[in-house]
């Protein structure tokens, strides 16, 4: 989950959610301090470990650090780990730097975690695990620019009622575009991750005509539209898969 920054009393109710059915594992964002990076100074070198892409892959140029222990944590949860993480800052992030991250030339930002191993998860104690972990949410944030570029940016009057109809209409309409990309072109590089405004150009204005002719229906698709290859494999593999029960 991201606590937007954490707090004393998330972490305690996440931890009072714990019972002897139910764990409750958690990583949050965590606002650093002038101690975390009192902390992080006092990191040696070999402490840093280059960090995973989501895929598994090494992800050049990034790097992750167990901070646990080096700061004090007076009044946090029993068993909370920090995990601390670098970059290089872009052009965009160099304006939000502080004096310690100038000085060291690095952009830094921690999660916290109560995870420290997973039954039967094999590497979910370690850093580069929970690091990316963590980054997974930014697939959230993804899913809700999708869904204010599918309608929810702009919502149409000032009624409750009505704003919820539209809010009820676009839900679906996000869902099925990211179905579509996921079932019928996830092999396309350039329509597997497209966004939505990407997708209306290229598939969803189709330039195209229906005909009727011996008594079925043809789509006629321009024969020079780039994008025909596609959208024909797209709605053949619509065509196979199995109907609903």
């Amino acid at each position: 989950m991201d606590g937007a920054g954490a707090t004393h009393g998330l972490h305690e109710h996440l931890r009072d959610l714990n019972t002897m059915r139910r764990t409750v594992r958690f990583t949050t964002g965590w606002t650093i301090t002038d101690e975390d990076e009192k902390a992080i100074a006092r990191l040696p070198e070999r402490a840093w470990e280059t960090s995973l892409k989501q895929d598994g892959s090494l992800q050049e140029g990034y790097f992750v650090a167990e901070l646990t222990g080096l700061n004090r944590r007076e009044g946090w949860i029993k068993g909370m780990r920090l995990i601390v993480r670098r970059v290089r800052p872009s052009g965009r992030q160099m304006k939000d730097v502080t004096a310690f991250e100038r000085k060291t030339g690095w952009k830094y930002s921690i999660t916290a975690t109560n995870i420290n191993k997973m039954t039967r998860i094999p590497g979910s104690h370690q850093i580069q695990w929970l690091d990316v972990l963590h980054r997974h949410h930014a697939v959230v944030e993804d899913h809700v620019r999708t869904n204010k570029a599918m309608g929810l940016h702009n919502l149409p009057s000032k009624s409750w009622q009505i704003n919820e109809a539209w809010m009820l209409s676009a839900n679906p309409a996000a869902d099925l575009d990211a179905w579509l990309r996921l079932l019928t072109l996830h092999d396309h590089p350039g329509l597997a991750d497209a966004e939505p405004q990407t997708m209306r150009f290229r598939l969803y204005h189709l330039p195209a005509r229906l005909a009727k002719h011996a008594r079925r229906r043809w789509l006629r698709i321009e024969t020079t539209w780039p994008w025909a290859d596609p959208f024909t494999t797209s709605w053949r593999r619509l065509g196979a898969l199995p109907a609903a029960p």
